[in-house]
């Protein structure tokens, strides 16, 4: 299991897509001493991984403290980040921290377009300077792409990038309207985008020995189940069973798209929260609506709930963007 801690609001960039509209801090942000706690709740509840990003988590002073905080809880510190602000003694004190990986974003091999999509001149430059600290001083780092209809024919590009720079893993994200990212659901893809780029990352993924990951688009489990591969991967959507995101403030909720708060830290211990809110015991159900719910591989895939609940207003809604729920006209349960 895995959680994602908005660390802070701040944030260098004003990147186009930012679903948490992160740049300046809003309201009281989680103090050192809320996080530790919040730090033991997550360890107790059984998680593994902890993501600490943003906002851009290098603006937050007392990342390194807290980094080594969760280190030493059991838990596996990881870094989401857009890379422009680490220099080689950054990554240094990142990894003596604890820091296990770093997570740093990469849209295009387009200078230009990269860094209007990041709403910030010399960003490219800045984040792959920022993989190369990471690489000289031994911490392992993954690119992020999030994927629209202006970088599809990129990805394939970008993953061969991230082979030659040293990165250990590629994630795609798959563009959720959430937060900015709303104003210009336009560049969403369509559903037979999705099928098409989902079968072309699964396929690069025969051919690379990094590990390529889609996100927000769980149908590649299906597609890899028709296509006769093994994935690592147990479930495409984890947003309330094996996923959760801890904003800036400390709301608790599904995931980093599905913006319905749960409950805050500073009021009910994580685990409590975790453990007993009714929209997360509703979504392990996995009782979902419409085609996602007569379909044969709901169990792995899952549908995204955030998306759903953008276009239905029901998080246990259908997801629009599957080409599958096609084939599902008219069948039966």
């Amino acid at each position: 299991m895995l959680v994602s801690w908005n660390t802070t609001n701040a944030c260098n960039l004003r990147c186009l897509h930012c679903y948490r509209n992160a740049g300046e801090i809003k309201g009281a942000e989680l103090t050192t001493a809320e996080a530790m706690a919040m730090i033991e709740g997550i360890a107790r509840s059984g998680f593994k991984i902890m993501i600490f990003s943003g906002g851009e988590p290098l603006l937050r002073p007392d990342l390194y403290e807290l980094v080594e905080y969760a280190r030493k809880s059991g838990l596996r510190p990881v870094l989401g980040s857009n890379g422009t602000l680490i220099t080689g003694d950054v990554a240094a004190r990142l990894k003596k921290a604890g820091i296990m990986a770093a997570g740093i974003s990469l849209d295009s091999l387009d200078i230009e377009r990269h860094d209007y999509w990041r709403g910030a001149q010399g960003s490219w430059q800045a984040a792959v300077e920022g993989m190369r600290a990471c690489r000289r001083e031994g911490l392992p780092f993954q690119i992020h792409t999030t994927v629209v209809d202006w970088n599809y024919n990129d990805v394939e590009a970008l993953t061969d990038f991230a082979v030659e720079e040293g990165a250990i893993a590629h994630h795609i994200f798959f563009l959720v309207p959430a937060g900015r990212a709303a104003d210009i659901k336009e560049g969403s893809l369509t559903s037979g985008q999705h099928e098409e780029l989902l079968h072309k990352i699964l396929k690069k993924q025969e051919e690379v020995k990094i590990e390529l990951k889609p996100t927000c688009a769980p149908q590649f489990m299906r597609i890899a189940k028709q296509m006769g591969l093994k994935l690592r991967f147990s479930k495409g959507c984890l947003a309330g069973i094996a996923y959760c995101i801890i904003s800036p403030p400390g709301d608790v909720q599904p995931c980093a798209y599905l913006d319905i708060p749960l409950g805050n830290v500073k009021e009910l211990p994580f685990g409590e929260i975790w453990k007993e809110n009714s929209i997360l015991n509703r979504l392990r159900t996995e009782k979902y609506q419409g085609s996602c719910g007569i379909c044969q591989y709901r169990k792995i895939c899952g549908g995204c709930r955030a998306r759903a609940y953008f276009y239905t207003g029901d998080y246990m809604g259908e997801e629009p963007w599957c080409e599958h729920k096609q084939t599902l006209a008219g069948r039966d349960e």
